[in-house]
């Protein structure tokens, strides 16, 4: 029966589109019952994609079932073909008499809960605590494994949530040839697939395999024009050409003598001087054969491939935590409170989140109303509202001197509300933005500035000094010893 399947098609997908507008109609205020509704119209989605391509099969009819099915109906005896259709759902009914019919009127009606029981949602076995219904980032595991990482530097976790995405020195000290450990490799690959399991479940509505398109087209892109940071291709230095450095990325790095050097003319006297011909003759292979050549190319691409896969997962983890700047913000400053807290506050913070989450479905509307008007937030003072809705105390609120004012002139004489608020803009977007429009691109230097004219001025002495440096540097004679050891010449003479 290809009509009546086409026509129960029709009926679902309007039921589905019904049940997604009464969905949208609804304000939920706390963040569990949002996720909770968005969940459920992602699946409702999801079947709508699957009913309407089961629909468009039926309407392509590459069979031809359907196109005999409505030649029986309109040339045969109409009587006929109902009396056949009839006995085969009595038929059916007859072999299976307890079949549940399926309610599409009810179907995708949101339930409505018993008096007194609790509301179970789909969502709550998909966060941990930490992450508070995906207000928060839970990077715990992330960090242990980082601390087990070889040569790695030693953060806590505060550190950790701001550097978590910085592959690159000085922030990163990890060097090139230990991130090519598996060790490496499973870490990175765990933080790319935590962050993109954690945004499909916080955003299920955004078009999230788009994003992940997006990012890994750009970062093929990126990886062709090797522009990947940390992750270019070296270049061994042939005559008097200066290969790309491996030091302080300022200067000209000698690979055969691990030694680098900020001076050009000095690095070619060096090409010729024996200490450097000694460590080019040693690393040189002594009988190179077109075998031996043949397996160190293959030996090489294989190695550049696995460089492209850590690569890939460094690119993704940046993209990724760049998407969710709000919740890194508000997850580090969640452990700067907590850390304040004591065992027992932290106890009583979870039982009225969970209490919050998990409330009863009231037996009455009009106690419900009588409790919401005599629960009225009293707050003269304006102060700021906590996690729960509520006024933080006074002495919370002079202690960490939210009544101060502090106004960045850099900002558009944006004025922010205490000292915490204050540092913290300085690595914020608007505050890094008025820089750039200044002509400022180094912003780590201007911490504590907000006047215009102030780091116009600073930034025209770094200007100068810079070049200053350069000039003398490049004036400056250097010598070399009879064992290759480069000096000035002062020392040189002394």
């Amino acid at each position: 029966m290809i009509l009546e399947e086409q026509r129960f098609l029709h009926e679902d997908l309007e039921r589905l589109e019904q049940g997604i507008s009464d969905r949208v109609a609804e304000d939920p205020k706390q963040i569990r019952e949002r996720l909770s509704r968005d969940h459920q119209i992602s699946g409702f989605l999801t079947r709508i994609q699957e009913q309407s391509n089961r629909l468009l099969d039926i309407y392509k009819d590459a069979d031809g079932s359907r196109s005999r099915e409505i030649q029986t109906i309109s040339t045969g005896e109409p009587l006929d073909e109902f009396y056949k259709q009839l006995e085969e759902l009595k038929d059916f009914h007859r072999r299976y008499p307890n079949e549940p019919v399926e309610n599409l009127e009810r179907a995708y009606k949101r339930k409505a809960p018993v008096e007194g029981d609790m509301m179970v949602s789909e969502i709550d076995n998909m966060f941990t605590g930490e992450e508070a219904y995906g207000r928060f980032l839970d990077l715990t595991m992330p960090h242990e494994d980082y601390l087990n990482l070889p040569g790695i530097k030693r953060l806590s976790y505060l550190q950790y949530l701001d550097n978590f995405d910085t592959f690159t020195p000085p922030q990163n000290p990890i060097k090139r040839t230990d991130k090519k450990t598996d060790q490496y490799f499973k870490y990175v690959g765990s933080l790319a697939s935590y962050l993109e399991n954690f945004l499909k479940r916080t955003r299920p509505l955004e078009d999230l395999d788009k994003l992940f398109r997006g990012i890994d087209q750009e970062f093929s892109k990126a990886w062709e024009e090797d522009s990947i940071p940390g992750w270019g291709t070296e270049n061994q230095p042939v005559g008097p050409a200066a290969p790309i450095t491996e030091g302080t990325g300022s200067g000209i790095w000698c690979a055969d003598c691990a030694k680098e050097f900020h001076n050009e003319n000095v690095y070619k006297n060096h090409l010729s001087g024996k200490k450097h011909i000694r460590a080019a003759s040693s690393k040189k292979p002594h009988s190179p054969t077109s075998t031996n050549d043949t397996a160190n190319n293959r030996g090489s691409t294989l190695q550049r491939l696995k460089e492209r896969a850590i690569a890939e997962r460094e690119f993704r983890v940046r993209k990724l935590a760049a998407t969710m700047q709000g919740e890194r913000s508000d997850t580090r400053v969640n452990v700067e409170r907590k850390q304040g807290m004591t065992e027992r506050e932290r106890q009583m913070e979870l039982e009225a989140l969970f209490a919050s989450t998990t409330e009863p479905t009231p037996k009455n509307r009009d106690e419900d109303s009588d409790s919401d008007s005599d629960s009225k937030i009293y707050n003269p003072l304006k102060l700021p509202l906590a996690w729960d809705g509520k006024p933080i105390p006074y002495w919370l609120y002079k202690l960490h001197g939210l009544g101060v004012e502090f106004s960045c002139e850099i900002c558009g004489n944006f004025v922010y509300m205490g000292r915490r608020a204050f540092d913290k803009h300085f690595n914020e977007a608007r505050h890094i933005y008025g820089l750039k429009c200044l002509g400022i691109t180094n912003t780590t230097l201007f911490r504590e500035i907000t006047g215009i004219e102030d780091a116009l001025k600073l930034w025209d002495k770094i200007q100068r000094d810079k070049k200053k440096e350069k000039s003398s540097s490049d004036n400056q004679v250097q010598m070399e010893d009879a064992d290759g050891n480069v000096m000035p010449e002062k020392v040189y003479y002394e």
